[in-house]
């Protein structure tokens, strides 16, 4: 026996273990979705759908992973699981369709075309049959990402933003509050510095939010990037010395890279790197997630094109090795920069060079399992626009971050954008003991779609906490059940949810079914209604007078809530009265018999939310049927 209760105790560690980690992975691989780290957000949906949760979200997320990843024979796969599923969004008939033109099943391909033109979708037929890169037309097909409002541009030339440690660091040439202005002759606007504000900050910036320290000097500098401990700064400069501006053979001074350190409360000790030369300019520094890499953009001789991207490694003492072009995967002959890396090594950058919307577009990079970039993608609207788009950054969360563009609508000749992706909605809650409030731990708790089908479970924590992520635009039922307690459930809906909303909050309330073999022999019989009536019937009348004698005579002690019900005839408001009517008949009687009222911790009316049956509106069913879900149950609190 013991033996068997071990297992059995193993047993359910073992399913506790499995459930409390499928959110976590889900999240995880939700997180490195939107990072781009396509290869290993596949291995954790994979394991999702293994494991049977949230399986149809996991499905359409790993085909889109395969389909950036330019494997169309595996996202075909999986997008053909994914139009099969109920109520799918028709952007998927579309992506079908283009893996399908990928694996040369053109027949198929263009009947699912046409599924989608008839569901409503618009696309262009000649676009559709002349482009064969099917990974831009999905990662644009549904919009990826929307724009706040930033408080932080100026008239003037404003990009670069990036986040640190809770502030926001960024260049412009507003010079504001300065009575006297240098201005650069190329465009008759002060030069550019770096400027630094709190991101919780409601402030105006003006000049008095420059860098303090020895950063800024009396031309270009910025755009940046800090390492992680906060200590370093790499930025761009216009090539100086003591002496004034460096320049080339032809007069020209090009942007170099330089670093400084943080020191008591300034940024100092500014140091040229060696990287940098008089002859081209090396500029936009991006540090990689290690901070032992250092990517950059150049024009110096033997790349690609006009300028390109590259890295150098940073030794241990600091120095840098040789710059390493990035190949003609990223790079065109014409221009790539404002390069940035993300906490996933995913690199991001400018470019005019790959097919864009306009000027320069912003792209991100797609990696091997190897982490070798092998292929870009387009970020699309409304990072990108028919101008220059540039200067990319993302925080850590992956779903928040700026970029810079010269686009119509801005304050000045360029403007800082933030944007935010929409994220996955969450349902969370608590689940607790309805008689003292306590939380309820290793509760089940079960996901239904609209159709009743169970898309995901897990077990609350210690404290009765769950959270289970959940598409938006549809209908839910959340159920908690646990051994010696009743189920309780919530329907909810992520329909008409604001973007930017991302939790719902579902509590749930389990009744205990106490001294379950005590109660067996109770025989605390439910009793039954007539329709549409909440008078008590001759044959409730015996079992309530069972009750009324169990409770004066055999447990002076018992305490009792009552339950009342309807069947699912009439308005669900009218419903609620009705088995509020039942309530306080059955609670009225036992009063009215000598049973204390404080023994009675309360009565309430459910209406038909609580049916027995599957007699819902619609269906149909006997009165026999009917007449189960019209009742009062009596539910023991407690005994002693």
């Amino acid at each position: 026996m013991k033996l068997k209760n071990y297992i059995l105790l193993s047993l359910l560690f073992t399913i506790g273990l499995h459930t409390y980690a499928q959110p976590g992975k889900q999240k995880r691989a939700d997180t490195l979705f939107n990072k781009f780290s396509f290869v290993k957000a596949a291995e954790v949906y994979k394991d999702l759908i293994k494991n049977n949760y949230n399986k149809d979200y996991a499905t359409r997320q790993l085909a889109d992973c395969y389909a950036y990843l330019r494997n169309p024979a595996a996202a075909s796969r999986y997008y053909k699981k994914v139009v099969e599923q109920e109520n799918v969004p028709i952007d998927y008939y579309y992506s079908y369709a283009q893996s399908l033109r990928g694996i040369k099943k053109y027949k198929e391909s263009r009947e699912w075309l046409q599924r989608f033109k008839d569901s409503g979708g618009i696309a262009n037929t000649q676009d559709f049959e002349r482009d064969l890169d099917f990974m831009a037309h999905v990662f644009s097909a549904k919009k990826q990402y929307f724009l706040k409002r930033t408080r932080i541009n100026s008239k003037f030339s404003d990009f670069g933003a990036i986040e640190h440690n809770g502030k926001i660091y960024f260049t412009s040439s507003r010079d504001e509050g300065v009575s006297i202005k240098r201005l650069y002759g190329w465009n008759e606007q002060p030069f550019l510095d770096i400027y630094v504000t709190e991101k919780s900050s409601r402030r105006k910036v003006d000049h008095s939010f420059k860098l303090k320290g020895d950063i800024n000097s009396i031309y270009h500098d910025g755009p940046v990037a800090i390492t992680n401990d906060g200590k370093t700064m790499y930025f761009s400069r216009n090539a100086a010395n003591k002496f004034g501006k460096e320049t080339d053979s032809k007069g020209i001074s090009h942007m170099g890279l330089y670093k400084a350190s943080y020191q008591d409360s300034i940024w100092t000790n500014v140091e040229k790197l060696s990287i940098s030369n008089n002859d081209y300019s090396v500029q936009h520094p991006a540090l990689s997630r290690d901070n032992k890499r250092l990517y950059f953009s150049s024009d110096m001789p033997g790349g690609e094109g006009g300028s390109d991207i590259y890295f150098v490694d940073i030794n241990v003492d600091g120095t840098l090795g040789e710059p390493v072009n990035l190949g003609n995967v990223v790079n065109t002959k014409d221009t790539e920069g404002t390069p940035f890396v993300n906490n996933e090594g995913i690199l991001f950058f400018a470019s005019d060079g790959h097919f864009g919307l306009g000027l320069l577009d912003v792209f991100g990079t797609v990696t091997d399992e190897e982490g070798k970039i092998t292929d870009v993608v387009n970020l699309g609207v409304p990072v990108n626009s028919e101008k220059d788009d540039f200067c990319f950054f993302m925080n850590d969360d992956g779903l928040t971050g700026y970029f810079s563009s010269n686009r119509r609508g801005g304050r000045g000749s360029d403007d800082i954008y933030e944007f935010y992706r929409k994220p996955l909605l969450n349902v969370r809650g608590q689940v607790i003991d309805a008689i003292n409030t306590k939380p309820v731990a290793n509760s089940i708790i079960n996901l239904f779609d609209a159709d009743g089908n169970k898309i995901a479970y897990m077990v609350t924590d210690k404290e009765g906490f769950y959270e289970i992520n959940i598409d938006r635009n549809k209908d839910y039922k959340i159920v908690a059940s646990q051994d010696k307690y009743i189920d309780d459930y919530r329907e909810f809906t992520s329909k008409n949810i604001s973007s930017i909303e991302s939790i719902i909050v579902a509590n749930l309330i389990l009744n205990p079914v106490q001294n379950v073999e005590v109660l067996a022999d109770l025989q605390l019989n439910t009793i039954y209604f007539d329709f549409n009536k909440h008078n008590i019937r001759e044959d409730a009348k015996i079992e309530l007078d069972k009750i009324v004698k169990l409770m004066n005579d055999d447990y002076p002690e018992m305490v009792i809530k009552i339950e009342s019900h309807t069947d699912s005839r009439g308005s669900l408001s009218y419903n609620d009265k009705l088995s509020i009517d039942r309530a306080n008949s059955t609670y009225d009687y036992l009063i009215s018999n000598g049973v204390d009222p404080k023994r009675i911790t309360e009565h309430v009316g459910y209406g038909e939310r609580r049916l027995t049956n599957g007699c819902e509106d619609g269906a149909k069913c006997e009165d026999e049927e009917h007449q189960q879900n019209r009742r009062t149950q009596f539910i023991v609190v407690q005994m002693e």
